[in-house]
């Protein structure tokens, strides 16, 4: 069982982010697809115990975010929503 995790939905210029879990409060955040914000995205999860993260993204916005978002947590999911 997962008993942290985040999902993004990735668009071209932000990701908006939630994290939910065992010992951590329901929490939305939105950050810029810029480097600088992509890696205070990393650091909050990072400080938050999160190891599993699930994204959706049409076209290829979700690339930098994996990229910079698989070094440090190792289980970074593309997943595709159900219309």
């Amino acid at each position: 069982m997962i008993q942290r995790a985040c999902g993004i939905d990735v668009h071209l210029k932000v990701g908006v982010v939630t994290i939910d879990g065992l010992d951590i409060q329901r929490e939305t955040r939105f950050f810029s697809t810029f480097t600088s914000s992509l890696t205070e995205l990393k650091e909050w999860l990072l400080s938050t115990g999160i190891l599993h993260v699930a994204m959706e993204s049409t076209g290829v916005y979700w690339k930098p975010v994996q990229k910079l978002l698989g070094d440090s947590i190792p289980y970074v999911w593309i997943v595709n929503a159900l219309t």
